[in-house]
């Protein structure tokens, strides 16, 4: 067997052509249909997770540089709670939901039947490449679909081992990995799934969805944006910069939800970069000797990071090493709104601070910009929060807090506008994956239609008025 950790290309795969017709196939066949083999797979999705969680470990080690305790908070462990919550959950998810059939159509039952797309294609990002593989999964099959996972090569040891592992706990006749690069991505593409969900950026979403649109397939696309923080002056400002420190360095600050930057009420923010200097110093220490700090996944993103760090003041952080792929927790100050770090998402450890003039300088600051995928407030001041709410648009929305609220599985996760389409965790992924049938049933022992039935009598035309007026 090859070094599952071996921080090489993934092999690309042999062919892919007919594999989504080729899953489709066992979905019609009904293999994927019983809860039991939903359960089964389930169960085996965990299975590999945990009896080779010191091999995902290592592979999440060589891919991001990342701790035990952070693969297992973010990625490992993530997914095995999604997993076992979707299997107790799934008997209430999959049974049929009743809903009032009106007046003018009794005696009749209605209800709503949750039912499998058909074949799915997932394309997962590199920054959490095991639980952005793996959490989508876990919605294809509880919807009892069949599922290819296209892991990203820019993260290979993860891919290679998801390719190796998942023939011996999922069911190949249904769970495919596809590994390889733009190739082998365009050859998926290019065929009819019925349903594509992609995590990633932007450019490439719009890629997937002109592919979608010629099959007119429906597609949730999990992006990003520039997730803004306001502090406004009645927070606590200690906790605050803990919360938000927290939430931007974990990973390295490659998460979709990370903190971007912030936007602080003018007074207090001296005291704000004060205080996520310190909050930074006493998580991470020397980050770079740190072993709860990632690194930068590639040399192309180092240097893309690098180049954002000119023309502000640099409070603390500041260095580089494209040797070990470390770039240092950085916060900037004197930031001008043209500069590069302004103009894209920053996708790393670099947290611009800016000020404003209060809740009025925030929101104006937000008008015309593209919908961010996270908007964070923390203010104790309650008719703050509330304008921030009701004035801003963003996937989901944090108050007092930074990224936690993906932990919570009851709220769906997902963009708006730029920021993406759809959304899943919970029972969100099971709805993301399944089409809701609309079924009728009437008896035809008592034909209550005859009403509406040509030729239309004055007597039949009130009748029908009344009744459906």
């Amino acid at each position: 067997m090859t070094d599952p950790i071996a921080a090489t290309a993934p092999e690309p795969t042999a062919s892919v052509d007919g594999i989504a017709a080729e899953l489709r196939g066992a979905v019609d066949s009904g293999l994927t249909r019983p809860r039991a083999y939903r359960e089964q797979q389930l169960d085996g999705l965990v299975a590999m997770l945990l009896q080779h969680a010191s091999l995902w470990e290592a592979a999440l080690k060589a891919d991001l540089g990342k701790s035990e305790i952070e693969a297992h908070l973010t990625e490992i462990g993530f997914v095995v709670a999604e997993a076992r919550a979707a299997k107790r959950s799934l008997r209430r998810w999959m049974a049929p939901t009743r809903v009032a059939a009106p007046l003018a159509l009794q005696p009749a039952a209605a209800r709503s039947v949750p039912e499998p797309l058909g074949a799915t294609l997932i394309i997962a990002p590199w920054n959490y490449p095991l639980h952005l593989a793996l959490a989508p999964l876990v919605g294809a099959i509880a919807a009892g679909n069949a599922a290819v996972v296209k892991p990203s090569e820019v993260a290979p040891a993860t891919s290679r081992l998801l390719a190796q592992l998942a023939p011996a706990h999922l069911d190949p006749r249904s769970v495919r990995i596809v590994e390889g690069g733009v190739a082998e991505t365009t050859a998926l593409l290019e065929q009819r799934w019925d349903l594509i969900f992609y995590t990633g950026n932007a450019r490439v979403a719009r890629v997937v969805a002109a592919a979608a649109a010629k099959h007119l397939t429906p597609t949730v696309l999990e992006l990003g944006g520039k997730s803004p923080v306001y502090v406004h002056r009645s927070a606590d400002i200690p906790a605050a910069a803990r919360r938000i420190a927290w939430g931007k360095w974990i990973n390295a600050g490659q998460t979709c939800v990370a903190p971007d930057h912030i936007r602080v009420d003018r007074e207090v923010a001296d005291e704000l970069v004060e205080q996520l200097r310190i909050a930074t110093a006493e998580q991470l220490g020397d980050a770079r000797t740190s072993p709860d700090f990632a690194r930068i996944i590639n040399d192309g993103h180092v240097e893309r990071l690098r180049g954002l760090l000119g023309g502000s003041t640099v409070v603390t952080g500041g260095d580089v090493d494209a040797d070990t792929r470390y770039v240092a927790p950085t916060i900037l100050t004197d930031v001008d709104e043209a500069a590069p770090v302004m103009q894209e998402e920053i996708f790393g450890p670099i947290l611009p601070v800016l000020p404003v003039d209060g809740v009025d300088g925030f929101i104006g600051a937000m008008r015309g910009r593209d919908k961010p995928l996270a908007l964070y407030v923390f203010a104790r001041d309650r008719d703050a929060v509330r304008r921030v709410e009701r004035e801003t648009s963003s996937g989901g929305l944090g108050i007092n807090v930074a990224v936690a609220q993906v932990g919570a599985a009851g709220l769906p996760f997902g963009g708006v506008g730029e920021s993406g389409s759809g959304a899943y965790h919970g029972r969100h992924s099971f709805e993301a994956f399944s089409h809701r049938k609309a079924v009728l049933s009437k008896s035809t022992s008592l034909d209550t239609l005859r009403v509406i039935y040509p030729p239309f009598t004055e007597l039949r035309g009130r009748i029908a008025k009344r009744i459906l007026g």
